[in-house]
């Protein structure tokens, strides 16, 4: 499969509204790549406080999508039953740049790669666009741990 629609990231993800950011994962290559898309609304939980007037997606909120599709990545590539008691967890960020505010009202594509991975340690590296210009772009670390059941 190369594509994920909102559901199916649900079924992989413990992410749920209003933190489930990213929408669909497309182009995805296994354990690799993939593109996920996440569509910035006007009526977003965080538009009316940042900033009043005049809204931006904030760059935090732009680096949980970047982990979010890095897990949805990972959690779709491993098997089932081995994935279905972990989660990924985030644990560094690096090189986080944000190039041009994020506003409202578009469709911000997140294009991922996995660097690489040793044991349950995934680093990735992603760059985000609106309409083709590059929004903001990272690097990360990722782990993937049991559930506390």
């Amino acid at each position: 499969m190369n594509k994920l629609n909102k559901n199916q990231i649900i079924e992989l993800l413990p992410h749920r509204e209003p933190m489930l950011l990213i929408d669909e994962l497309i182009d995805i290559v296994k354990l690799k790549s993939a593109t996920a898309i996440m569509n910035v609304r006007k009526n977003a939980f965080y538009v009316n406080g940042h900033f009043p007037n005049n809204p931006v997606m904030p760059g935090v909120l732009i680096v949980e999508a970047f982990g979010q599709a890095a897990a949805a990545l990972t959690a779709h590539g491993i098997d089932k039953k081995e994935y279905e008691n972990k989660l990924v967890f985030l644990m560094s960020v690096e090189k986080a740049r944000f190039r041009n505010p994020v506003i409202p009202d578009c469709k911000l594509e997140l294009k991922i790669e996995a660097i690489r991975s040793h044991g349950r340690v995934w680093k990735y590296k992603g760059e985000a666009f609106v309409e083709g210009k590059r929004m903001a772009d990272a690097q990360w670390s990722a782990t993937i741990v049991d559930k506390n059941n």
